[in-house]
């Protein structure tokens, strides 16, 4: 496939939303705090452990659960592709195919493990955009309304594995469950709120984002941004499309869990599905802080830390966590690379298309 540009002009709120920044501008500060924070948090997970043990352990893992967690880790990125086609239709009103999809899925993903600064949302929008012929800007809102769905689903997955999980007596003192659940809860629900309301009142919204932001760049950008998100909820008003996107949605996080459930075997841990499901939520949390491409450190700790409050021997802990993340972050990060390949749309043609 070939780059292909847009054919019409774009709107004010549209050429806000259809250029990205590109790498080179990235300010330094911010890719060294994301360095920081991945070594602290690197060095709080695997602190005190003996490596010779977590290599044993790695060594004596079992193979068959390693390559089935794979699998189902690798097919969540498969899943999402039939949700976008409900979140995202092509300017002519069609259902977008599922190839151009995938290999702006398969880039997007790569890119947030390799490039800083989480640019894989850019790439995977500007991939989809040029491979679909989709203005960026309705790429871009589906993506946003995509991470809402995410945040609900993980938060009521999580909420489902704190009120079944089953903890060693003493592990949970203080650790306050409601708090959590209400909190996440409250966060991910009010999100969904906020965007029921900008669909309904978008005049009224955007009042309001310029009368309490004093930066008139700044009330511009979230402005943009609010029109990007009602353009992508307007599309969730088939309740059929609601359905399918909250089934989807279960599917991809639902097999994620089950594929940290499925490892545990390859270690021989002895954790339920309510564990997979608490593992999972916490990192969701923890990844969403700066950190390294990857996300290295943000990913491990909340892995050695569950496993730990089930009595998990953190040599143990820390050879499960560094082998699913490297084990499930190889597949998509290749097949990402075999997607730029196939397509040529790498840095250069992503660079050509700035101002």
């Amino acid at each position: 496939m070939s780059c292909s540009t847009w054919s019409s002009s774009p709107s004010p709120i549209d050429a806000d939303l259809t250029t990205p920044a590109p790498p080179r501008r990235a300010p330094v500060w911010q890719i060294l705090v994301g360095v920081a924070i991945s070594a602290v948090l690197l060095y709080v997970s695997l602190r005190g452990i003996h490596f010779a043990e977590v290599l044993a352990h790695v060594r004596t893992a079992r193979l068959a659960p390693v390559l089935l967690c794979v699998t189902l880790a690798t097919l969540t990125f498969v899943v999402r592709i039939f949700r976008w086609q409900l979140l995202l239709h092509g300017d002519d009103g069609r259902t977008l195919p599922a190839g151009p999809l995938w290999h702006a899925i398969a880039m997007g993903f790569m890119a947030n493990n390799v490039l800083p600064l989480r640019m894989g949302e850019v790439v995977r929008t500007f991939a989809a955009s040029q491979l679909t012929q989709t203005r960026f800007s309705s790429v871009l809102a589906s993506i946003a309304v995509e991470r809402l769905f995410d945040a609900l689903t993980v938060v009521a997955l999580l909420a489902l594995g704190l009120l079944t999980v089953t903890l060693p007596a003493g592990a949970m003192a203080g650790f306050h469950v409601e708090r959590i659940v209400t909190v996440a809860g409250i966060a991910a629900v009010g999100g969904l709120v906020a965007g029921a309301l900008v669909v309904a009142f978008p005049l009224v919204a955007e009042r309001v984002v310029r009368a309490i932001i004093p930066s008139e760049k700044l009330a511009g950008k979230l402005v943009a941004l609010i029109e990007g998100i009602r353009h992508g909820l307007s599309v969730l008003r088939s309740p059929g499309r609601i359905a399918g996107t909250v089934l989807w949605s279960a599917g991809v996080w639902g097999l994620s869990a089950l594929s940290f459930y499925v490892m545990f075997a390859a270690f021989g841990i002895e954790v339920d599905l309510s564990g997979a499901l608490l593992m999972q939520g916490l990192i969701m949390f923890g990844i969403a802080l700066p950190s390294t491409p990857g996300y290295v450190g943000a990913f491990e700790l909340p892995i050695i830390a569950v496993l730990t409050l089930y009595g998990v021997d953190k040599s143990l802990a820390a050879a499960y966590a560094l082998s699913y993340h490297v084990t499930t972050f190889l597949p998509i990060t290749l097949l990402g690379a075999w997607s730029v390949a196939r397509t040529n749309l790498g840095l250069t043609a992503f660079r050509r298309s700035q101002p």
